[in-house]
């Protein structure tokens, strides 16, 4: 398939190339990642996110500062290191710019090197660095609109496919049975859940919303396609455990109990993507460990 295929795990590939390769996956990674700001920005406000069907008035103001207006210059838009060098600040006003976007780029970066660090290079860390981008754009935007998008959600789904197709069948790794409860696994008791929940939230508060919404099912139903029954269970598991780690930290700083799942999950399932399985596996094997011993 690929001439560097499985080449990071192999020990006779030298320190050299493997630091070589992880420098330019980051780059890349943060390349991609300030195109994912503008995902998380322009979509939620239904903007062009590729700049088509823009007005020419639009185009003039594309890439300009929010606060004096003007245009950014080339030498700032490099992922990063622009704003680092900027120290978070406009050229021409010094207004702060949000930390968020190095986050972002960086964050993007990030998983794309651990992703090929924990998978080596293959179909599968190619299809994974995709999903773990779509998780970034789903936890942000869920976290500022607490709304997820289903089109993002069928992406997932979709990468399911050739994963399955092009990568299970090869290594054996993930059947089509395990993908199919998976599915269904997870996201079922999360649409019971949501259905029981809502009228006892409607009565009890007046509000009509559920304990876990559409959009998060939706999600561990398109998760479960993609990992298997296994890592989905895995993943919605660190997913709660850092739920309820976010949610207690949100309630003390905002007074507020309300907040987004969806960012949870989305590192639960990026976790799981890379490692649920052998997390999976070393549970599963405690008792015969204990046993053993």
């Amino acid at each position: 398939m690929f001439e560097f295929e499985n080449m990071l795990h192999d020990e006779f590939t030298e320190l050299p190339f493997k630091i070589m390769f992880y420098v330019i996956i980051f780059l890349f990674g943060i390349c991609i990642g300030s195109f994912l700001n503008v995902v998380i920005l322009r979509l939620p406000a239904g903007k062009s996110i590729l700049g088509i069907g823009k007005t020419k008035e639009d185009k003039e103001k594309a890439s300009h500062c929010m606060t004096c207006g003007a245009k950014i210059r080339p030498i700032d838009l490099i992922p990063v290191f622009s704003w680092l060098m900027l120290r978070g600040k406009c050229h021409n006003c010094g207004q702060k710019i949000s930390p968020r976007y190095p986050i972002v780029e960086s964050l993007n970066g990030i998983l794309y090197v651990l992703t090929f660090f924990a998978l080596d290079i293959n179909v599968k860390s190619i299809i994974t660095c995709v999903l773990m981008s779509f998780l970034i754009c789903i936890g942000f935007i869920d976290w500022d609109t607490k709304d997820i998008y289903i089109s993002m959600i069928a992406v997932i789904l979709i990468l399911s496919v050739p994963l399955h197709l092009f990568y299970s069948r090869e290594y054996g790794d993930v059947t089509l049975k395990s993908r199919i409860i998976g599915a269904f696994i997870i996201s079922v008791p999360f649409f019971i859940i949501g259905e029981v929940s809502r009228p006892i939230i409607r009565k009890k508060f007046g509000e009509d919303f559920r304990a876990i919404e559409l959009g998060d099912t939706y999600l561990m139903f398109a998760a479960g396609a993609f990992l298997g029954t296994q890592a989905v269970i895995v993943s919605t598991f660190i997913g709660i455990i850092v739920a309820a780690i976010g949610g207690l930290i949100v309630k003390m700083v905002t007074k507020d109990s309300k907040f987004a799942f969806g960012p949870f999950l989305a590192i639960g399932i990026a976790i799981g993507s890379l490692w649920g399985s052998q997390i999976a596996q070393w549970y599963l094997s405690i008792p015969e460990r204990i046993s053993g011993n």
